[in-house]
Order: structure tokens, then C-alpha cells, then sequence
């Protein structure tokens, strides 16, 4: 392996302390690395432009001419690309005039090094600039672009991007594709320490999934890889993930080590985001531990960040409700509240860090109730309840155990593989050996015959092999189908005997409270029937899931009489809403759903269905299904008081309908006016 120039890598290391947004730390590690595996005639060239931007790194238009000014096409489109790369954190709009600009020169000169590169930085800008679907589109165009040129330090860059990209938006199973792809590559590559950043990420997909053991097993790896490379900087973000896998695995002790080590480390390496991370971390273990003092002093030490370094309110955030935590647990609400005070402003100016915050609302309303104040105490829980509704798959779990699988196979595959190039080579050594000493005179027609042997024997090995890989696959395909069916039985069984009889015990228990004592307060009563009816709708819930569960597949049918039946039972239900459910002509009745699409439209239409009686006050309600070619298209309509979208607060029901319309990869669009009703389209759902 090839190592810095020393000088390169002072330069390069005045140049990486200048960022501070960490998105842009990320990018700026991966360019170090690209940087790293390049030519040694590029660094010459680029050296003195590094040089310049370590000492002035806000004189972009002036390296910009520098650039412009190279005689060298090859080298002046990826100084272009630098400069570029190097705007898009400073002035978003001339980034992407210099991005075009260098894409116009690489073209003109035939540059595709310069023209893929440049693709992969304008993916980087419109991630960047939040334009999700348009950086998804230029970082899978810079990987096709890399593989078609075999560029492979861009496709490997391009495959880690794309990894990123899916994991920023809750794709874990994509993510961990991209990542694992890009391990493989790598290995391929033979480039030992850069294999800790794939190793760490896979690591944090795990602790994202909840497979804490996995986690801990990559973060491992990935820490002792930087320990034998000295690279103390990344050890202690690995000591940082170590720690909370323990934390998770309830080996308190060992995290409380850990944490304390990963500061020794990230104090020693200058690692500041890191260090105070962790501080937040490692209160948390105090907290298990019931050192609550320690836990307290811990926290406050986690927000004293620097200015220079810069806060990230989210984690604040996080460390705020730790803070109340700590506070009511040595019965110190008042303290506590003071705390929230400053959580509130956050969530003020970010209100989209509410749903990740659900226990600063839990821990404030706790605060609430040891001072008395029952009415913000209600509140606060209430905000809690509304916002505790994520749950983990056990089907990703699965899926992700098959693709290290997979990944494992291949290398034993590829080990095997070259274990017979080996084994043939000596033979045909031998063979040529043998052949000489039969003399030239019978040595065409002893090559002849142990070709036409070879050849045959190869032939029937290989049709063999295929049959046999066949075989296996099909025992594969059918042994997984088998599990994944025995699973989505004992689950809706369990949800079914379980969920289903405590659920219909609290419908009981209801009943017997309001029936069997003598209740005067109507307030009360009120909420014995409001929960008794939001436990039935819960279990009409529960059927619909375990219906869905139940089927690999759901029928157009099936799905039509499941639509139909919400519909007349919310007829039946409301006597001043007529409802009207149409099928168009052209829809084909013999399509099938997988099981997940079609809960999610039936899931969106009875969402849509519900918000109508609920809130739209309407006369007639419509429910209409069209299909032109292979695209389905879904609308409910009201003649409802209709509202504003752009001045109310849409709920999560509605957040719910536009996540479900992601994962059928379908258009989700609300229209809506005062007085003139409400239409809610899905379109663009494919049926094939």
C-alpha cells in the first residue's frame, strides 16, 4: 500500500480542519480518500492548488481563475471539480455553475474521468441543497458511469454515497446493500485500512435494526483495523459505538470503560465531536447505574460545546431530556423544568425533531406531576402517546441476515474458485511434462486426445455444476418461502391469542366498570366509552393486519371486498354521509398485490375515508379506482367544508398516507380549498 507524501498530508490535514458542518466532513473524508488512491501525477499538479486552499479557503473565485487558467485539460477539470466540490458548502448557487461548467470541458475534451467525477459532486450538491430524488439520480448515474469506464475509485465512492443516502432516509435495507457492495469492492481492492469505513457503517445499519450483537462484532473490526493503522481520530469513534452496543447489551461496566477510554482517545486526537458525544453517552451508563450525580454532571459537560465547533440542536435535544431525567430521579422537578424550558425553544425553531424526541415529553411531563400541575402533565403525556408508534420489523432482520450470508458466500466462492485455477495449472504443468517424454513424433495426437478428454469432461462438469447450483437455488427459494410463511403465521396467530384476547378484555373490563358501579360522572363515562371504542376500532385494526400477513400476495378481489366492506360499515355508521365506491371499466380484476402494497392502499384509502366523516362534515364521500396501462390510480373526494393546507397542521394520519405512497412508489397529492371539499389522489401505482 502507498503512503502520503508528508508534505501532502500536512496540507491535506490544514485543509480538512476547515469544516465544521459534519455532512461536509463526511464528503471531505471520502475526497481524502479518492485523493489517496490517485495518480501520482495528478497530486504533483494539485499539490500547490491544496496549498492555497489550507491558507485561504474562502478565496474560492481566486482558485477558480487559478483553475481556469491550467494548461492541462485533464488537470484543470478536477481542479474545476475541487473548486466546485468546495462551493457547494459555501455558495450553493455558484457551485452549481462551476459543476456545469466543468461537465461542458469534460465533454468538449472527452474527458469521462472528469465527466463521471463530476456527476458523483453534483449528487453531493443536490443531497446537499435537500433535493433527495435528484441526487439519488446523479449518484446512480456516476456508478453506472464509473462501471461502464471501470473507474473503480469513483464506483466505490459512488456505492458508499449511495449507502448514505439510504441510510439519511430510513432505508436501511438499501443502505446495507450499497454498503456491503462496497466492502466487497474494496476487498477486491486489497486496500486493508480503508475497509474499517464500510465495516463502520455496516455496524451502525445494525444498531439502527437493533441487531446489537452484529453491531458490536463490525464496530470491533472496524476499531481494531484503526488501531493497527494509528488512526486515533476514527478509534474513537469506534470506542463511541462499542460503548453503546454494550450500553444496549445491559454490560454496563464494560461501556462505562469504554466511554472513558474513547475520551482519553478523541482528547488525545483533537476529536471534539466525538468527545463530547460520548460525554452524553456515557451519562447515560451513569444513569443505569443509578449514579445519578455523576450522570448530571456528565450531561451538563455534554453541552458545553464550543462556539467554534458548533451544536447540533438535536442532540442538545437528546441530552436535555436525559438532563430531566437525572433532575426528577433526585427529585429536583424545578430544576428539571428549566431544562425543558430550553428543550421547548428547540423544538419551537425545529419542530421537526419532534417525533425523534418522544421521551423529552415523557420525562417533562414526569417533572409535571411531582410539582402538581396535572393539566401540563396531561398535555405533555399526551404528546408522548401520539408520538410512540414506531415498531421493528422482524422481516428486516431477516433480510439483512441473508444478504451477510450472501456476501460470505461469495468470498468462500471466489476462495474456492482460485483454489481450482491453482489446481488446474499444476496439472497442466504435469501433463506437459509427461507429454514430452513420448517424443515430438506422438505429441499432436496425445495434445489432441487429452483435449478432446478435457473438453468433454469440462463440458459434463459444467452442465453438472448447473444443474446442481439449479437444484440448490430452487431448495433455497422454496425453504425460504416456507420460513417466511411459518413466521407470518405465528405471528398473526400470536397477535390474534394474545394482542386480540387483552384486547377484548379491556372491552370487558369496560363494560364491566360502567355497568357494574354506579358512575355519576358523565366526564368519566364519556372516556370509559371513548376508549372502549377506540379499543374495538384497535381490533378491527389488528384483523386488517392479520389479514394482510396471512397472504404472500392479495388478490384485486380480495382487496376490492376489503375496500367495500370499510365502506358500508362507515355507511352504516353515518346516517348524514352517503358514500359512493366506483370501479373503473378499464381496471383488470386479475392483478395481484404483494401483501405490503396492498395493505398500503388499503391503509391510505381508509385513512382518507376516516378524516372525511371525522373532520369534512360532508354529504357524500367517493372512493373511485381507475387503471390506464399498468398504472393504478386511487381518489377520495368530499363536498366537505374543505381547509387550507397551507395553514393547518396536516397530522400524523396524513404524514402516514404520504409514507405509504413512498413505499408504493406512487404520487401522493392533497387538494383542498374552505367550503369546496377535499380531494386526496394516489397515482402512478404500478401493477406489475
Amino acid at each position: 500500500m502507498n503512503s502520503f507524501n508528508p508534505i501532502f498530508e500536512v496540507l491535506l490535514i490544514n485543509f480538512f480542519k476547515k469544516a465544521s458542518d459534519s455532512l461536509c466532513c463526511l464528503y471531505r473524508i471520502i475526497l481524502m480518500l479518492f485523493l489517496y488512491r490517485s495518480s501520482k501525477k495528478f497530486i504533483l499538479n494539485f499539490l500547490l492548488f491544496l496549498s492555497v486552499i489550507s491558507v485561504n479557503a474562502q478565496n474560492l473565485d481566486s482558485l477558480l481563475t487559478v483553475a481556469r487558467g491550467h494548461q492541462d485539460d485533464s488537470t484543470k477539470i478536477r481542479m474545476i471539480n475541487k473548486v466546485a466540490f468546495s462551493y457547494i458548502f459555501n455558495n450553493t448557487d455558484k457551485a452549481l455553475e462551476v459543476i456545469n461548467e466543468g461537465e461542458e470541458l469534460a465533454k468538449a475534451s472527452g474527458f469521462n474521468f472528469g465527466i463521471t467525477e463530476l456527476t458523483n459532486t453534483k449528487g453531493i450538491y443536490m443531497d446537499v441543497t435537500g433535493q433527495s430524488d435528484s441526487a439519488q439520480f446523479y449518484f446512480t448515474k456516476g456508478l453506472n458511469l464509473s462501471k461502464q469506464f471501470q473507474f473503480r475509485s469513483i464506483e466505490v465512492m459512488c456505492t458508499n454515497n449511495l449507502g448514505m443516502f439510504n441510510w439519511n432516509r430510513g432505508n436501511f435495507q438499501e443502505a446495507l446493500n450499497y454498503f456491503f457492495e462496497a466492502l466487497r469492492m474494496n476487498d477486491e481492492s486489497g486496500d486493508e485500512k480503508t475497509r474499517s469505513i464500510y465495516l463502520n457503517n455496516i455496524g451502525l445499519i445494525y444498531q439502527e435494526m437493533l441487531l446489537i450483537e452484529k453491531a458490536l462484532d463490525y464496530h470491533q473490526q472496524a476499531y481494531d483495523l484503526r488501531v493497527k493503522y494509528n488512526d486515533e481520530k476514527n478509534q474513537a469513534a469506534s470506542l463511541n459505538n462499542i460503548g453503546i452496543c454494550l450500553k444496549e447489551l445491559n454490560r454496563l461496566q464494560q461501556a462505562e470503560a469504554t466511554f472513558k477510554k474513547g475520551l482519553r482517545v478523541a482528547k488525545a486526537s483533537d476529536n471534539l465531536r466525538d468527545y463530547y458525544k460520548m460525554l452524553d453517552n456515557l451519562g447515560n451508563v451513569y444513569q443505569l447505574q443509578n449514579k445519578t450525580n455523576e450522570a448530571i454532571q456528565s450531561y451538563l459537560n455534554a453541552l458545553d460545546v464550543p462556539e467554534e465547533l458548533g451544536r447540533n440542536e438535536k442532540s442538545a435535544l437528546a441530552t436535555y431530556s436525559n438532563l430531566i431525567r437525572a433532575y426528577n430521579k433526585i427529585n429536583k422537578p424545578d430544576e428539571a423544568l428549566k431544562i425543558a424550558e430550553k428543550g421547548e425553544a428547540i423544538l419551537k425553531k425545529y419542530p421537526q425533531y419532534n417525533n425523534d424526541n418522544e421521551d423529552f415529553y415523557l420525562n417533562s411531563a414526569e417533572s409535571y406531576y411531582m410539582l402538581k400541575n396535572f393539566r401540563k402533565a396531561r398535555s405533555y403525556t399526551e404528546k408522548f402517546v401520539n408520538i410512540k408508534d414506531s415498531v421493528f420489523s422482524e422481516q428486516n432482520a431477516k433480510a439483512v441476515a441473508d444478504l451477510e450470508i450472501k456476501y460470505e458466500t461469495e468470498k468462500k466462492e471466489k476462495q474456492i474458485l482460485t483454489q481450482r485455477a491453482d489446481l488446474a495449472e499444476k496439472e497442466l504443468k504435469i501433463t506437459k511434462k509427461n507429454t514430452l517424454i513420448y517424443g515430438l513424433s506422438l505429441l499432436a495426437l496425445v495434445l489432441g486426445f487429452l483435449g478432446y478428454l478435457f473438453y468433454n469432461q469440462q463440458k459434463l462438469k459444467n452442465a453438472q455444476l448447473k444443474k446442481e447450483n439449479e437444484l440448490k437455488n430452487a431448495l433455497l427459494q422454496i425453504e425460504t418461502h416456507n420460513k417466511l410463511q411459518e413466521q407470518r403465521l405465528r405471528i398473526s396467530r400470536d397477535l390474534h391469542d394474545n394482542i386480540g384476547a387483552q384486547l377484548t378484555f379491556i372491552i370487558s373490563s369496560i363494560d364491566n366498570l360502567k355497568y357494574g358501579f354506579n358512575i355519576n360522572d358523565d366526564e368519566l363515562t364519556s372516556k370509559l366509552d371513548s376508549i372502549g371504542s377506540f379499543t374495538s376500532d384497535t381490533i378491527y385494526e389488528l384483523r386488517d393486519t392479520i389479514w394482510a400477513m396471512n397472504k404472500s400476495e392479495i388478490t384485486f378481489d380480495d382487496l376490492h371486498s376489503r375496500i367495500s366492506n370499510y365502506i358500508e360499515k362507515a355507511d352504516l355508521s353515518s346516517s348524514k354521509t352517503n358514500f359512493n365506491f366506483e370501479l373503473g371499466e378499464s381496471v383488470d380484476e386479475n392483478i395481484n398485490f404483494s401483501s405490503i402494497n396492498g395493505m398500503n392502499i388499503y391503509r391510505i384509502i381508509q385513512e382518507a375515508v376516516n378524516n372525511a366523516i371525522k373532520y369534512a362534515e360532508a354529504k357524500q364521500i367517493s372512493v373511485n379506482l381507475k387503471q390506464a396501462k399498468d398504472r393504478l390510480s386511487i381518489s377520495v373526494s368530499d363536498d366537505g367544508k374543505g381547509f387550507d393546507p397551507n395553514n393547518v397542521d396536516l397530522g400524523n394520519g396524513l404524514n402516514n398516507m404520504k409514507k405509504r405512497a413512498l413505499d408504493l412508489d406512487a404520487l401522493f397529492q392533497l387538494t383542498s380549498a374552505p367550503g369546496k371539499g377535499t380531494v386526496i389522489s394516489l397515482t402512478n401505482i404500478n401493477i406489475k
